[in-house]
C-alpha cells in the first residue's frame, strides 16, 4: 500500500497513469523501481511526469498518511488490493487508492446495489418518495448507494438505516471531513467510501468526480429529480459509461426539477414509481406483499391504486363519491400505507 500511495502522492500522476503504471509493470514497487528507458514507452509518461517520479516528498505524504489511517481506523483499499471493489473496474479511471470507513462488504462486478440521487434543493414528495423507494429497496434486500449531500441523499441513506440494511456514502471530500456537518449523525450507521486523503475538504469540482464512484458501486442508478445539467445527471451518464442501467423518475411537466429525468426517460431510461420497477428490470427478487389489514373503504381505494391514480381515477374505479374517497385517502396517507405525488396523483408507498 506504501507503494500505491507513492504514486497516489506523485505530482501529474492521475488515476489513468497510475493504473497503467501498474498494469505494466504488475504491481506500485516495480513501478517505482523502473528505470527511465521502461517508463517512457508508457503511454502518457512524458517529461513531467517522471521529474516527480519517486520523489522524496512523494514517500513522505505516503507514510505519514498510512500512519493517520491506522490511528482513526480507516481502511485503505489500494487498486491491486484483493478486496478492492471489483464494480470499481468498470471506470476507465478507477481511484487508485480508496478510503474506507466502515465495513465495506465485498462487492460483484454489478453488486446487488442501487446509487440513488437527485437534487439537494427538491420538494416534499421528491424526499418521501426517496425514503420509500430506498426502505423498499432495503426490505428487499438491495444496499442504497448515494452522495450524503443535503436533500435527496441524506433522505436515502437515513430510510436505509432506518430499515436495518447497508448504505454507503459516496464522498467529495476526506472521510474524515462530513459534509453537511448534520449527517456526522448517520456516519456510524453507514459505509463512508473516499478517494481523497484525509482531512481533504470538500471542493466543488470533487462532487462530479464522486458520482462516477456512486454510478461504478451500483448496479443501476435512479434519478428521483434534478435539472437537466445537475449533478445527479452527471451520475446517470457515468452509470451509462461503464455499463450500468439508468432509472428515472417522472415528474410534472414543465417543472424545472423534473426536466433532467424527463430528458433520460426519452433518451431511454428505465421509468420507476416505485422499487418493484427496478427489482423487475434487474431481476432481483421482488417485495414480499404485505397482508394489510385496512377497513372496507381503504380497502377498495388501496385496490384501485395499482399504479398511481387522481382523485377523479378512484371516484371512477371505486364509485365512492369524492368527501368519502377524499377522507379515505387521508386516513391511508396519515397511517403511511399510501402516498400523494406530484399533480394530485395517489399512489401505494
Amino acid at each position: 500500500m506504501l507503494a500505491l500511495l507513492n504514486l497516489k502522492f506523485t505530482r501529474q500522476l492521475g488515476n489513468r497513469r497510475i493504473r497503467r503504471l501498474v498494469e505494466h509493470f504488475g504491481n506500485a514497487q516495480e513501478a517505482l523501481k523502473a528505470k527511465l528507458a521502461d517508463l517512457r514507452g508508457i503511454e502518457g509518461m512524458d517529461s513531467r511526469v517522471l521529474q516527480h517520479l519517486g520523489s522524496s516528498e512523494a514517500a513522505a505524504r505516503a507514510a505519514l498518511e498510512l500512519e493517520r489511517a491506522r490511528k482513526v481506523g480507516v481502511r485503505l483499499l489500494g487498486l491491486t488490493d484483493p478486496d478492492y471493489p471489483r464494480a470499481l473496474r468498470a471506470l476507465s479511471d478507477p481511484p487508485a487508492v480508496l478510503w474506507v470507513r466502515g465495513d465495506l462488504p465485498m462487492l460483484e462486478v454489478v453488486p446487488k446495489a442501487i446509487g440513488v440521487v437527485g437534487t439537494r434543493k427538491c420538494s416534499a414528495w421528491a424526499l418521501q418518495f426517496a425514503r420509500s423507494l430506498s426502505r423498499d429497496l432495503t426490505q428487499a434486500g438491495v444496499m442504497v448507494v448515494s452522495g450524503l449531500a443535503r436533500g435527496i441523499d441524506t433522505a436515502a441513506h437515513q430510510a436505509c438505516i432506518e430499515a436495518g440494511g447497508v448504505t454507503v456514502g459516496v464522498l467529495g471530500s476526506g472521510v474524515d471531513n462530513i459534509y453537511p456537518s448534520e449527517n456526522r449523525r448517520l456516519v456510524p450507521q453507514m459505509v463512508l467510501v473516499s478517494e481523497h486523503p484525509l482531512g481533504t475538504r470538500p471542493m466543488s469540482h470533487h462532487f462530479p468526480e464522486r458520482n462516477r464512484i456512486i454510478a461504478a458501486l451500483s448496479a443501476g442508478s435512479v434519478v428521483i429529480e434534478g435539472e437537466v445539467t445537475s449533478g445527479s445527471m452527471i451520475t446517470a451518464h457515468a452509470a451509462l459509461e461503464c455499463g450500468r442501467t439508468v432509472f428515472a423518475v417522472p415528474g410534472r411537466a414543465g417543472d424545472p426539477l423534473a426536466a433532467g429525468p424527463h430528458k433520460l426517460l426519452r433518451e431511454g431510461a428505465v421509468l420507476v414509481e416505485g422499487a418493484e420497477d427496478i427489482l423487475l428490470e434487474m431481476g432481483w427478487k421482488s417485495l414480499p406483499k404485505l397482508d394489510l389489514q385496512l377497513p372496507e373503504e381503504q380497502a377498495r381505494i388501496y385496490t384501485a391504486l395499482d399504479a398511481p391514480r387522481t382523485l377523479d381515477d378512484v371516484l371512477v374505479l371505486t364509485g365512492m363519491d369524492a368527501g368519502e374517497a377524499q377522507v379515505n385517502l387521508m386516513m391511508l396517507t396519515l397511517s403511511g400505507v399510501v402516498m400523494e405525488l406530484s399533480g394530485g396523483r395517489y399512489a401505494r408507498v
